[in-house]
């Protein structure tokens, strides 16, 4: 069943609350998927630094020291912001490629959540009110953000199968539905080269994105070819470094509401999930249409 939700403001003086407001949101939707839980939130940018988002089983092992130890495999200064069972590292953005390639070699049993000059994600096992707690969620600021609680149908419950999924730098993607031709178009992925490391159809879907922006086409584009190349029901809600898009499948079977005010624009797979924001009852609220492609952006 699954319950997505997603914030982009247009009023910057609402950043400092994307993340209470997001975290409101998501727990609205717990009882939609009470396996797994996960928030990507955008931030501003600082120019020439780039995020690494890493998770760990072990955080206390795999942390430790490691800061220093990037920085000195790297030539570069790195800081390390350890959260529970996540951490995020600061680094140059020209650094980025060598970083993944040092944590391979320094710290294999970490896993890459997401990467990005503006991204961050956190997702665990878990309800979404317990993940937002261990993570902080309610104190994060950005411009922009989505989340996703979990019922899970094509995969195992862990935490690599949890959403958001980022196959690109500052890109996620969540998902509510189930595609029928993911284990054909992970094959073909595959012969692209592009890895798919988990079991998930969601991940499939946002690789296959990646995929197509990787040569040449635009979100919008992208997300218009996989209305033609993915099978099943779904409803995406796909996050890039300016915004946000939104699309579903031809039949449109997997609830999906979005309203929109001077303030923001909002998504939610009810409207429930919408009621807590602010001057909802003035929005302009919608359905989103069948095989319709919705972007917005900074």
């Amino acid at each position: 069943m699954c319950g997505i939700v997603g914030l982009f403001l247009k009023d910057k003086s609402l950043e400092p609350k994307l993340g209470e407001m997001l975290t409101e949101m998501l727990i609205t939707m717990t009882d939609r998927g009470p396996d797994s839980a996960g928030i990507a939130v955008y931030g501003d940018d600082a120019e020439g630094r780039a995020k690494l988002t890493i998770q760990s089983g072990d955080p206390v092992e795999t942390f430790h020291g490691l800061e220093d130890e990037l920085s000195e495999q790297l030539g570069v200064a790195v800081h390390l912001r350890a959260k529970d069972t996540h951490a995020v590292i600061d680094l140059p953005e020209e650094k980025m490629r060598d970083a993944r390639a040092a944590l391979k070699d320094l710290r294999p049993e970490a896993r890459v959540m997401s990467a990005g000059e503006t991204i961050e994600i956190y997702k665990e096992v878990g309800l979404p009110g317990d993940v937002a707690e261990r993570f902080d969620i309610p104190r994060l600021e950005g411009t922009h953000g989505i989340g996703h609680t979990r019922m899970a149908t094509e995969s195992a419950v862990t935490t690599l199968g949890a959403h958001p999924f980022s196959t690109g730098a500052d890109q996620c993607l969540v998902h509510n539905g189930s595609l029928s031709n993911h284990n054909s178009l992970r094959r073909e992925l595959a012969r692209q080269g592009v890895t798919v490391e988990t079991e998930n159809d969601t991940e499939v879907a946002a690789a296959y994105l990646t995929w197509k922006m990787q040569n040449g086409s635009t979100l919008g584009e992208a997300l218009e070819s996989g209305i033609d190349d993915l099978d099943g029901f779904y409803t995406f809600v796909v996050g890039t470094k300016d915004g946000f898009g939104v699309v579903r499948d031809p039949i449109a079977c997997k609830p999906a509401v979005m309203a929109e005010t001077d303030q923001y624009v909002a998504f939610g797979s009810e409207y429930r999930a919408l009621v807590s924001l602010p001057g909802i009852e003035d929005a302009r609220v919608w359905e989103p249409e069948p095989a319709t492609v919705y972007f917005w952006n900074h």
